[in-house]
């Protein structure tokens, strides 16, 4: 299951642990950092002897261990959801404090490709005192380090501000790794134990590229070059205090040789400081930040831009990685949005069914099984999708079983829940049909997990195209029935549920029923038209109309030609090709596109010459198919687009629905050193403006930038989950359900890289295996929103998280006995317990963590030394709830205003709230102990700590645009 974990526990990690424990305790004045969690727990779950624990905490106790960051992971920052980074150091830090009573307060964001502006805010949400970062534009380093600017208080979110601000340190050009030159050999220096040897450690314990020992003859050699490098450095800093990161990836497995050769050279260069002006000692990141906190300096503040993308050199932009690997991302995205769900759904019958026959730790296991595969993915060689296939399986494998996990509790809470007679098999699938289509009544089973109403569409494979829907009263409800786009033997039905939040809703699916069956959707194609010869003279075109726009068609293309918003009438010209950049897979011709970086050669060519056209359509739903050849002769398609339209029948809330068209594609199998755009064409006079949101946090202003080289690929950014161009008047937006790079490559465009299928032989990637040879289809999901700024504005939040958590289905068969649903008659009490918040705020988190640490934090400190912390049953009574405003101040006259939330009449569906704690972001803080350092600015001239929150009386709180509140919520008899 972790087998590549276990290859590299094997290889390298657990070495890394042992060794160096054993060698912090044999010297005082030796220190050592850790960052990412997931290693060391399965180094202290498997490896690590009971001496090595209790070193580990004295080690800590001493501040001669430091953990930094403290997540499962270091994660990437460019292609992450937030909720999914604070997942992932939330995961981290309840496992540390639990265990050692620590919090980290330090960052040490070294390798992410690029740096985003959501994380001086969530670090600063974390409670971190300070931010470290590493991998900006070579160009913007090589001037801010000239100029001594690479330190800075980061005010990362333009309405949280000063308020959750971090002092950020970039590290200079040689980054985080130790500089190998030595002018006294040609051997590397300062990696005395080498470099680690996969899978299998050397037998004879010689590594390859050892450096050459510290000894008599050389120290004197090996000091020079390690102080020249120091002041060179130094020159770079506004403070005497220069950070000389020891070590590099991969580093330490032997650190009995390392440090045997680090002691002699620091004592050395001490011996002589007076010569070298120098003096050297062992040091965490948390007393290098003490060091130039001391100081008391007066920084420069930085906005909110961030540092995406990212280039290393003119034709190196690290931008292919916004798209590598496109079904690692979307199985990402799918796994984090079905946690979300199972974690409330598993919270709910905690609370309400106290004597439910569920194995509560066995389920709590099953969650982590998906907390932590999702957690892992957040790495920044993981959902980047810049691993080997190996590696990308083991993620895939992981999230696999960890979503299978969950489905299985969501489906056997839900029959507990129903008392149901265990012998029907209940299949649980999220977003696929109905197993075995036989003629037995089936049962559907939609839960909500978002805490709003939401009416929206589910769809079901079915196998017959007469059916008919009922709800759990014996009501018809809204459906349509038509042929699938994807199969030739079954149909799609598609059923209009209407549900309260965090509720769901029991439908019965039968054959046909006379009178009361599912409207059918009708198929009209048309000719496939060759796009090259279109007459432009005599067009015609084919409109298709919802309520809220009209699509007009080309019927000389079969394209997309305009959409009218009907509000205001105001139509926009608008059409979509597919192109292809081609790149070069030879290094020795020129720069290449790999897992990392894009590099086209040229302009995007257009890939279809072309295009067939199939319009299906119903009483609730239009569905336009177009299928995109590479001629009018060709047999199979390359590319097709499903484009769907709701109309929502009388009494329905259908705002959202009508106002979304949406879009699914089907990409690949791409040829060899392409890479796949979908560019929509508008008359939008846009000026090539592009915004994208940057971790579905916040959005980010892209303007277009001119370069000498590499223009296209350094224009592309990151889209988690929504961009948009726009005008004085109407916006485009686009909201997806995975990444994708994004970019305006001219006035009115965007366009959206799909899939990419790459290879080179670059000898770095083919050790590697980073070639990206994916020969996959993809099926990414693009919602468009065409409208005034006003309108936009109000649902652009809702929808993308509408698309992010789409209903979780369940399917099951009803037995012939009793096709009445058990439960019928309580539907209220039995279904629903709506926990509902206004559409600007987003229940972020409702979730039962299971940890066991005292929210008193001198209480467990001492229970750990004691030793009380060792094993024991998880805790169930604890509930973790965020909330999180989901606009800026000043964006919207109404859903940008601070919301006051009564946290009892909140959750009082769920029992009876007793006590509510606010902590910070991960948990593992009190607010009202929390005590950032506040580091001086000219906008404030006194240094001294910052207390953020306005904290809650009597449970009522106030949320303000943009805060994320976290707080731990105790019932009544919990």
């Amino acid at each position: 299951f972790f087998f590549f974990l276990q290859e590299s526990m094997h290889a390298y990690a657990a070495n890394v642990y042992t060794s160096v424990v054993e060698e912090l305790m044999k010297g005082k004045q030796r220190k050592f950092i850790a960052v990412e969690q997931e290693f060391f727990r399965l180094w202290w779950d498997a490896v690590a002897t009971d001496r090595h624990k209790q070193q580990v905490h004295q080690l800590l106790q001493e501040g001669r261990l430091e953990f930094v960051i403290g997540g499962q992971v270091m994660h990437d920052e460019a292609v992450t959801l937030i909720d999914d980074q604070i997942l992932q150091l939330t995961e981290g830090h309840g496992f540390l404090y639990e265990t050692f009573g620590i919090r980290p307060q330090f960052s040490w964001h070294v390798d992410p490709f690029g740096a985003s502006a959501t994380t001086p805010t969530l670090f600063a949400l974390a409670g971190f005192n300070a931010h470290l970062t590493s991998r900006i534009d070579y160009d913007l380093k090589a001037d801010m380090q000239k100029n001594k600017k690479l330190q800075f208080v980061w005010q990362g979110s333009p309405s949280l501000s000063e308020r959750q601000e971090i002092f950020t340190h970039v590290m200079d050009q040689y980054s985080y790794c130790t500089p190998s030159q030595i002018p006294f050999s040609n051997r590397s220096g300062f990696y005395w134990n080498g470099i680690a040897a996969f899978p299998y450690p050397p037998k004879d314990g010689v590594y390859p590229n050892m450096s050459l020992p510290v000894t008599d003859t050389n120290i004197r050699l090996y000091a020079q070059t390690m102080v020249a490098n120091i002041k060179e450095r130094a020159a770079w800093f506004r403070t005497s205090d220069v950070l000389w990161p020891w070590g590099c990836d991969k580093q330490f497995f032997n650190a009995s040789v390392q440090y045997s050769n680090m002691d002699p050279l620091l004592d050395y260069i001490n011996k002589h400081s007076a010569e070298f002006g120098v003096t050297v000692e062992y040091a965490t990141v948390g007393d290098y930040f003490q060091a130039v906190y001391n100081r008391n300096l007066t920084w420069e503040i930085r906005d909110s831009k961030d540092f995406l993308p990212y280039s290393t050199e003119p034709f190196q932009a690290w931008t292919g990685f916004y798209t590598s690997r496109s079904t690692l991302k979307g199985v990402a995205r799918r796994a984090s949005s079905l946690l979300y769900a199972g974690e409330s759904f598993f919270t709910q019958y905690v609370q309400k069914h106290p004597a439910g026959s569920i194995c509560k730790c066995g389920a709590l296991r099953k969650l982590q099984s998906l907390r932590w595969a999702v957690s892992e993915v957040q790495h920044h060689d993981g959902i980047t999708g810049t691993e080997s296939p190996k590696v990308k399986d083991m993620y895939m494998n992981n999230l696999m079983y960890g979503i299978l996990n969950i489905k299985k509790l969501m489906a056997s809470i839900f029959l507990d829940m129903n008392n149901a007679k265990k012998t029907g098999e209940v299949y649980s699938s999220v977003y696929s049909g109905i197993p075995g289509a036989t003629d037995v009544d089936q049962y559907v089973v939609v839960y909500n997990p978002l805490a709003w109403n939401i009416t929206t569409f589910v769809t079901v494979s079915v196998s017959h195209l007469a059916m008919s829907v009922f709800d759990e009263l014996g009501h018809s409800v809204p459906a349509q029935v038509q042929s699938s786009a994807e199969s030739h033997s079954t149909y799609d039905l598609y059923i209009l549920v209407e549900i309260s939040g965090l509720s769901y809703r029991k439908y019965n699916v039968k054959p046909l029923n006379g009178k009361q069956s599912a409207f059918i959707g009708k198929s009209v194609k048309y000719k496939r038209k060759d796009v090259t010869r279109a007459d432009q003279q005599s067009q015609q075109l084919l409109p298709v109309i919802n309520n809220c726009y009209q699509i007009l068609f080309d019927q000389n293309t079969n394209m997309m030609h305009s959409i009218t918003e009907r509000e205001t009438n105001r139509t926009v010209q608008l059409t979509q090709q597919f192109l292809e950049y081609h790149v070069n897979g030879d290094a020795t011709k020129g720069p290449i596109s790999d897992n990392y970086l894009f590099a086209p050669n040229a302009s995007a060519v257009p890939v279809s010459k072309a295009v067939g056209l199939e319009v299906v359509s119903g009483n609730l739903m239009t569905e336009i198919r177009q299928y995109f050849y590479s001629n009018v002769t060709s047999q199979d398609y390359i590319y097709a687009v499903y484009t769907r339209m709701y109309t929502v029948p009388e009494g329905y809330d259908g705002k959202l629905l009508c106002h979304r068209i949406e879009q699914e594609y089907s990409v690949g199998p791409l040829e060899l050193n392409r890479e796949a755009v979908l560019r929509t064409s508008t008359n939008l006079n846009t000026g090539q403006l592009l915004y994208t949101d940057s971790n579905g946090y916040q959005m980010q202003k892209r303007p277009f930038k001119a370069y000498v080289n590499n223009t296209v690929a350094r224009n592309y950014y990151p889209m988690v989950q929504t961009a948009f161009i726009e005008d004085d008047t109407t916006r485009l937006m686009l909201l997806a359900e995975r990444a994708h790079g994004v970019s305006s490559q001219g006035n009115g465009q965007v366009e959206v890289m799909l899939h990419r299928r790459l290879w080179n032989n670059l000898q770095w990637d083919l050790n590697y295996n980073l070639t990206l040879n994916d020969s996959s289809v993809v099926r990414p999901v693009i919602w468009l929103i065409l409208g005034t700024k006003a309108i936009t504005r109000i649902l652009y939040r809702t929808s993308g998280l509408v698309l992010e958590h789409r209903p979780v289905v369940m399917f099951g068969e009803l037995s012939g006995d009793n096709p009445k649903l058990p439960g019928q008659l309580q539907q209220n009490s039995a279904h629903s317990s709506p926990v509902t918040v206004p559409p600007n705020l987003h229940l972020q988190t409702l979730s039962i963590p299971g940890w066991r640490y005292s929210s008193n934090h001198a209480e467990q400190i001492r229970s750990i030394h004691m030793g009380k912390q060792k094993k024991g049953d998880a805790d169930f009574s604890r509930v973790l709830l965020r909330i999180r405003h989901l606009y800026e101040v000043g964006e919207d006259p109404v859903l940008s205003q601070p919301v006051v939330v009564n946290l009892k009449s909140l959750l009082k569906g769920l029992g009876s709230v007793m006590v509510v704690e606010e902590r910070s972001l991960t948990g593992i803080w009190d607010v009202n102990t929390l005590k950032r350092w506040k580091w001086k600015t000219a906008q404030f001239p006194s240094k001294g700590f910052s207390n953020s929150t306005e904290t809650s009386e009597d449970c009522v709180v106030t949320v303000h645009p943009k805060e994320i509140r976290t707080f731990f919520v105790y019932f009544q008899g919990q």
